[in-house]
Order: structure tokens, then C-alpha cells, then sequence
């Protein structure tokens, strides 16, 4: 998969960063505790994170991946705010609060679908089909 065409195709003003080094991918994986899906590792071995056109990370580097979801499976107050985060594994942000994240079942990433956590209700939607739509999805609810 090229990540960077298909980022281009349909948000042209996003900014792909260097790619992740193998290493950068096994300590995020192993801080976790889960392997990250296929599609995630392919892109963050492209480009390890995007920025949309305000600078936020639409996909985190991978070590932000592993430091922001332990940050939020272990903060004590996030524990009595919200329902657990450990089914999520969070990979990037909407730029507003809310995260993008793929659902774990069992210990593993068995589904190619992304939720979105809105950080204000604690609700979990759906987003995208997987990865591959995850660009065409930002872009659809930027109202590009």
C-alpha cells in the first residue's frame, strides 16, 4: 500500500513524517503489550505519523502510540471520568480532543475497524471500514 498517494488523494495539504524504524515499532508493540494491525505498522513504516493541516497528528508516531495509551490505561483519574481504555488501541487524534483508535478483543486487534472516542461524552462510534478509508472518513467529516 502506498500510504503517502493514498494520504494525498484525499487530504493533499496533510504532511507525512519519516518513516518508523523497526525498532521504534517492536518497543511500541511490546510497551502495549499487542501487536499493532498490518495496516498501521505498513504505514507507520512510510511515515511514522501524519499531520493534518493544523499540525495535529492525525496518525501518531509510534512511540507517542505506545505513551499515549498507557498514559490513558493507567491515569487514575481518567479511570473514574471514563469507561476502561484497555479494548483501544489509540493511534492518532481529531485535532479536538477526540482519538482515533482501533477496538481489541481479546488481547488482539481482530477487526480492521476505527472508532472514534469523543473525549466529551466517552462515546465510541465508529469511523471507518479500516485503515485504507481512514483518509477519505477525516476528510468526509472535515467536510472537505
Amino acid at each position: 500500500m502506498n500510504w503517502q498517494k493514498l494520504m494525498s488523494t484525499h487530504l493533499p495539504r496533510a504532511k507525512a513524517q519519516a518513516p518508523a524504524t523497526s525498532s521504534e515499532i517492536e518497543a511500541a508493540e511490546s510497551a502495549l503489550g499487542v501487536p499493532l494491525p498490518a495496516s498501521l505498522r505498513s504505514l507507520l513504516v512510510q511515515s511514522n505519523g501524519i499531520l493534518d493541516e493544523h499540525e495535529s497528528h492525525l496518525v501518531w508516531p509510534a512511540k507517542t502510540i505506545a505513551e499515549r495509551n498507557l498514559s490513558f490505561r493507567h491515569n487514575g483519574e481518567f479511570s473514574a471520568l471514563y469507561m476502561p481504555f484497555d479494548c483501544l488501541l489509540f493511534f492518532g487524534d481529531a485535532g479536538n480532543g477526540d482519538q482515533f483508535a482501533f477496538p481489541i478483543q481479546g488481547g488482539d486487534i481482530r477487526r480492521p475497524d476505527i472508532f472514534i472516542w469523543d473525549h466529551e461524552t466517552d462515546s465510541r462510534s465508529w469511523f471507518a471500514g479500516r485503515l485504507e478509508s481512514f483518509f477519505e472518513a477525516v476528510k468526509m467529516s472535515e467536510g472537505s
